[in-house]
């Protein structure tokens, strides 16, 4: 055992009751941890799971980086669709916790394994419904694994804690391990969502299949997505027609989305005159499914989570700007651009709506705005809102 570990700790997490070690510090470092930042996620990912397996007569699922077991285990005891739980984990102590776990919970129908995550799910091929791959850094190395293991009608959960590299602090890692060019802007948290959403809808292609992206949130360290996986070459063809990139002015914030592989994208912004800075490959698709997360808020009725509130907070204004079109405004950034100090954003948002563009606020951000309004049209808004209020004071 670790000389960092102190000694036991026993957690209390929806209907489970772990036993975990206690570390002074949760980094990757430790060989196994129990993270509470991550309860929220657990927590997402039981509503998701419990929606996508309403149509099921039972899932399987397979949670490719155990740890403690607490993620599986709650799936067993929270999911009532869960058939069986396999857990992988390659450190020998996380083994040994997540078996102790498994059997003082009761969840005979929850299994673990000494095994790479990748050698599981290409030796499991086609025998798991779901697959969630939540490791401490990036998913790419087990998404094509995951890939060419989940069959037609499955889901894939990712998790990205390297949001560094797709949020465009660190271009090299973000290029290398997604094969995608970052962008480091006000709207950067999306962009890396896409980025990764892009990677998986490429990979995936490899094997004639295709996602549809039905929900996914940034929050905390990390990004996560839930994507249900189809088949066939016409399909994943068409599927693929989502790909795309984004042109970014940081001279008067303009963006643009080009889709494509290889579409005609200008050096100059059309707006100003600006560079264009430009990031991609990256999915242009839905990155939230308007209907699955209505169905994901009506499932928080029959379940009991801890972080209710929370949850239901985050997917009222997934739902909201669901159908929104791709980036966000800063209203700080828009402001900094025009020289002035920013008005209140309520007046903003309700100014928007009544001059008949879509608007919503977005959970990527307090201060974003979500609009089909042009960047100077946003200005002019900004503007006369800003006006309004000196001139009513």
């Amino acid at each position: 055992m670790d000389e960092t570990c102190i000694n036991e700790e026993t957690i209390h997490e929806g209907k489970v009751t772990i036993k975990v070690p206690h570390f002074d510090k949760v980094s990757a470092k430790a060989p196994v941890f129990y993270n509470p930042v991550m309860e929220l996620n657990r927590d997402i990912s039981i509503a998701a799971i419990t929606v996508f397996s309403q149509n099921a007569d039972g899932i399987s699922i397979c949670d490719s980086f155990g740890g403690t077991g607490i993620r599986g285990i709650r799936y067993s005891k929270e999911i009532e669709k869960v058939q069986n739980v396999v857990i992988t984990d390659l450190n020998p102590l996380a083994v040994q916790f997540a078996e102790k776990n498994i059997e003082d919970n009761g969840t005979e129908n929850v299994n673990v394994y000494r095994e790479d995550a990748n050698l599981m799910l290409r030796r499991c091929r086609g025998k798991f419904d779901v697959v969630d791959i939540d490791p401490f850094g990036t998913p790419s190395p087990y998404i094509e694994s995951a890939a060419a293991g989940l069959r037609a009608g499955g889901m894939i959960c990712a998790t990205a804690t390297d949001t560094s590299a797709l949020c465009g602090t660190y271009t090299e890692p973000c290029i290398r391990k997604y094969g995608s060019m970052p962008l480091k802007t006000d709207y950067c948290h999306e962009n890396g969502i896409r980025i990764l959403a892009g990677f998986m809808a490429r990979t995936f292609a490899k094997y004639k299949k295709f996602i549809e992206v039905k929900f996914s949130h940034s929050t905390e360290h990390y990004m996560r997505i839930y994507a249900t996986v189809g088949k066939g070459a016409k399909n994943t063809d068409e599927s693929l027609k989502n790909l795309g990139y984004i042109a970014h002015c940081d001279k008067c914030l303009k963006r643009i989305v080009f889709n494509g592989l290889t579409p005609q994208i200008p050096e100059k912004c059309p707006e100003c005159g600006g560079k264009l800075r430009v990031g991609g490959p990256l999915w242009c698709g839905t990155i939230i499914n308007r209907d699955f997360t209505g169905s994901m808020i009506e499932s928080l009725d029959e379940l009991d989570l801890n972080k209710e509130a929370e949850v239901l907070k985050l997917f009222e204004t997934c739902y909201s700007e669901a159908e929104a079109p791709i980036g966000y405004y800063d209203i700080h950034k828009v402001c900094k651009n025009l020289k002035i100090s920013s008005p209140p954003l309520l007046d903003v948002l309700e100014r928007i709506e009544d001059e008949g563009y879509f608007v919503s606020r977005t959970h990527f951000s307090p201060v974003g705005i979500k609009t089909d309004a042009d960047i100077s049209e946003l200005k002019r808004i900004v503007l006369d809102v800003k006006d309004s209020v000196e001139g009513s004071g």
